[in-house]
Order: structure tokens, then C-alpha cells, then sequence
């Protein structure tokens, strides 16, 4: 497999990427749905600190994917793809990544603003403040994170179920180009 996009199918380095921010993303959300219900202990505070740090892990991979798709460019659409639906999911692609950016960003600010001492990035190093302490500012980029969740998860889901659907009922490419490619060269019989 190349690591390359091709006019066909996304190279390993974007099915890489793309990958990997959705496992984190999903763990991200599993992690602050659940969070606020912890009990003040300090596996609390470990928690906070390791979802924080996974949102600036994602900042930092969308950033490098987003260069990397710069350089790299994108598939064609799938061959008898209509246009609108390819206009569609372009849009849609980067709504996906103006909110991967964003939802990182809203929750670094929430934590800047609110006035408590900058996290340790995975218990490394202090990560700057976006912003000094500000209480309306901190109120507002905390109902942001939350609402920027929902569209995300709204989005993920109009993505997912038109990959599925492009998969299931089109019986296209469309999914298939962000999966590993099987190798296709024969296997050896038993006469060699």
C-alpha cells in the first residue's frame, strides 16, 4: 500500500491518521461523558489531566493531518458519484475537521480561563494559557466544548451512515478506500 492518496484510495498515512484521531475522539467522549461523575479523589484530577491531554494529542494529529491532506490531496470521488453528494461530502469532511480543531481549542481555552494552573501535558511539561483568568470567557468556552461535542457527534454520524450506506445499498468503494487494501497477488498453490 502506498503511503499516498491516490486518485482511488486513501494512502496509509491519511488511513492512519483518520483512524487514530476516531479512536481517540471515542475515547475522549467516553471519558468526559463519564467524568463528572467521578468522586473528588486524585484519580480525579489524573482523569481530567489525561483527558486534556488526549484533546491536545487530537489538536496535534488533526493539525498533521490536515497538512499532510495539503500535500497528499484527497480521492476522487467514486466513479458515477453525483454531484452533489460529492459536493456534500466534501463539505462534510471539513466541517470534521473544523470540529476536531475546535473542540480541543474550546476546552485548552475553558481550562485557561478558568483561572486553575496550566496542566501538565501527560505529567511532562505545563501547557500555556490561551487566555488569563476570565470567568464569562472560561462559561463560554465550556457551554462551547459541550455544544461542539453534539454537532461532532451529529456529524460522525451523518459521515459514518453515508460510508455505511455508499457500502451496504451503492455497493461502492467508498468505505473500502479508507480500509487497508488485502493484498492481491495469488497465494502460492501446492505445486509451488
Amino acid at each position: 500500500m502506498s503511503l499516498r492518496n491516490s486518485r482511488e484510495h486513501w494512502g496509509a498515512v491519511s488511513q492512519a491518521f483518520h483512524w487514530l484521531i476516531v479512536l481517540l475522539i471515542l475515547v475522549l467522549a467516553i471519558v468526559g461523558l463519564t467524568m463528572g461523575e467521578l468522586p473528588r479523589t486524585p484519580k480525579y484530577f489524573w482523569v481530567y489531566t489525561a483527558h486534556k491531554s488526549l484533546g491536545i494529542t487530537v489538536l496535534a494529529l488533526m493539525l498533521a493531518r490536515l497538512g499532510w491532506r495539503l500535500y497528499a490531496g484527497a480521492p476522487a470521488p467514486v466513479a458515477g458519484t453525483p454531484g452533489w453528494q460529492a459536493a456534500i461530502a466534501n463539505l462534510t469532511h471539513w466541517l470534521l475537521y473544523a470540529l476536531v480543531l475546535a473542540m480541543p481549542l474550546s476546552g485548552w481555552l475553558y481550562d485557561s480561563a478558568s483561572g486553575l494552573r496550566p496542566f501538565r501535558y501527560f505529567g511532562q511539561f505545563d501547557m500555556p494559557k490561551l487566555a488569563g483568568p476570565n470567568e464569562w470567557l472560561a462559561d463560554l468556552a465550556r457551554d462551547a466544548h459541550g455544544l461542539l461535542f453534539w454537532v461532532l457527534v451529529a456529524a460522525v454520524a451523518a459521515h459514518a451512515g453515508a460510508a455505511f450506506y455508499h457500502h451496504l445499498f451503492q455497493r461502492d468503494d467508498t468505505l473500502v478506500r479508507m480500509l487497508p487494501r488485502r493484498s492481491t497477488r495469488p497465494r502460492p498453490g501446492p505445486e509451488s
